[in-house]
């Protein structure tokens, strides 16, 4: 047996002109471009009443729906991988996921992911959409997680994160010194060139990120970031488009910045940092049970504390 899913969608503007299948995928992250395309050749989809190809153009306005089974064919096996669960009751988990851990399977990724290891510490979690996972990180971002685990859990938490009341906030150590906090509000969309990268494009989706400034050092600033919106690599692609990149970030950090006068200690520290230095810090939201207002936090993981200490030092 496989799970009905249900979805209502109005096409934005950021959408207009787009691909069904490429706007949907957009929309709806947790599925993947060619499960959707699937979908809308068997008739699951329909735009404005009617049935659609896959490479219809969607405008403004227009009305999707989608309601389809989701089938249990991703069968991810369970693996005993250590998790931090921060939290645990019968509706949600909140887990601190290490850097370097991917969270669900994919391409070149079938197996050691947070997904594998749900699976092991709760196998109900199998009868769940991609085990209860309703958001990502990137495999190299460490930091906090909720995971629903049952389907009303899992339909109140997507509906928090869809109406942006779940409140995420990330501590990101950048190249550059910002004079004060700010907000970037930049659309986000796929590089025009290289369908891996993310951008800041005129056609993207509405993207919001606020910071605060944390930690001054003499050539890096500590931030505090806080999303209003959740696009993949948000933060990494907007603190690159204001000109203070993520330390570390092999794929918007652009060239390494030394402070002048750095000690060789700084330098090996600097150079032998090789993720983004991001870290999901707090997370707050509505507990879909009870409705009470719940936040956890997680402090930095220790390569970050450790690169900041030798900055300072």
């Amino acid at each position: 047996m496989g799970t009905r899913i249900e979805h209502d969608i109005l096409i934005e503007d950021a959408q207009a002109g787009q691909r069904l299948d490429q706007a949907l995928a957009a929309l709806l992250p947790d599925y993947s471009r060619s499960r959707i395309q699937q979908w809308i050749r068997q008739g699951e989809v329909t735009v404005d009443g009617r049935q659609p190809r896959p490479r219809d153009k969607v405008a403004s306005g227009q009305q999707v729906t989608l309601r389809a089974e989701l089938e249990e064919e991703q069968r991810v096996s369970a693996e005993p991988i250590p998790l931090r669960i921060l939290h645990e009751d019968a509706h949600l988990l909140v887990v601190d996921k290490p850097a370097g851990l991917v969270v669900h399977p994919g391409a070149g990724n079938r197996e050691g992911t947070l997904q594998n290891a749900l699976l092991h510490h709760d196998p109900t979690l199998a009868e769940l959409p991609r085990a209860g996972i309703v958001h990502r990180l990137d495999k190299d971002t460490s930091g906090l997680m909720v995971v629903a685990r049952s389907l009303p859990a899992h339909t109140a938490l997507v509906a928090q994160l869809q109406a942006r009341s779940v409140s995420r906030e990330y501590l990101a150590l950048v190249s550059g010194c910002p004079v004060a906090g700010g907000t970037v509000e930049a659309p986000i969309g796929r590089h025009p060139r290289d369908r891996k990268r993310m951008a800041v494009v005129e056609r993207g989706r509405p993207a919001v990120t606020h910071y605060r400034v944390e930690t001054r050092l003499r050539a890096h600033t500590l931030l505090r970031c806080f999303l209003e919106t959740g696009r993949t690599h948000q933060i990494r692609v907007h603190m690159a488009y204001v000109g203070y990149p993520l330390v570390g970030d092999p794929v918007y950090g652009g060239r390494l910045r030394l402070p002048p006068g750095a000690t060789e200690a700084q330098r090996q520290a600097l150079r032998g940092f090789h993720r983004q230095a991001l870290h999901a810090t707090r997370l707050a939201l509505d507990h879909p049970d009870s409705g009470e207002r719940v936040r956890w936090d997680a402090p930095m993981p220790e390569d970050m504390q450790a690169l900041i200490a030798c900055l300072q030092g």
